[in-house]
């Protein structure tokens, strides 16, 4: 389970004195909970928590948004944080599957559309969703609505 292995890396980071793994980790491990948190209060979560498929894909948010800081942070002339922010995309990076580059990403994409005989924009829910499910963890979904919107368009 995608938890029990934060929790061992995040105890090994602590042993090893790794601070901005720990940090991070910490980071991690409070999304995860507020997720948790979040869920039972609508009720829809179990004793466990949140799925790992769920966890991936907080992963990848957290990943984006440490991508759209680096960005600010160069354009504002602060390469120290930029940099801060980079360490934190490898430490969180090591539970993400490996990331799929663009022309598996079109594949995959035409893939689930032939399976679902998905034909117009109004059946781009349902692939994104088909997506989520087959390939969690593995697409960067910014780029993957672009091409579902070319192929139904």
């Amino acid at each position: 389970m995608l938890r029990e292995q934060i929790n061992n890396v995040l105890k090994t980071a602590m042993k090893a004195k790794e601070q901005t793994k720990v940090s991070t980790l910490r980071l991690i491990n409070a999304a995860i909970k507020d997720r948790d948190i979040a869920d039972r209060t609508k009720g829809g979560a179990d004793e466990e928590g949140i799925s790992d498929d769920r966890i991936l894909q907080l992963l990848q948010s957290m990943v984006k948004q440490r991508r759209d800081s680096i960005e600010a942070y160069n354009k504002g002339g602060r390469p120290e944080l930029a940099a801060r922010e980079s360490e934190e995309i490898e430490v969180i990076q090591q539970f993400l599957p490996e990331q799929l580059d663009d022309d598996e990403m079109t594949a995959a994409v035409i893939a689930v559309i032939e399976k679902l005989g998905a034909g117009s924009l109004k059946e781009m829910g349902a692939v994104m969703a088909k997506l989520r499910e087959d390939y969690a963890g593995q697409l960067d979904f910014g780029k993957v609505s672009e091409i579902v919107k070319k192929r139904l368009g």
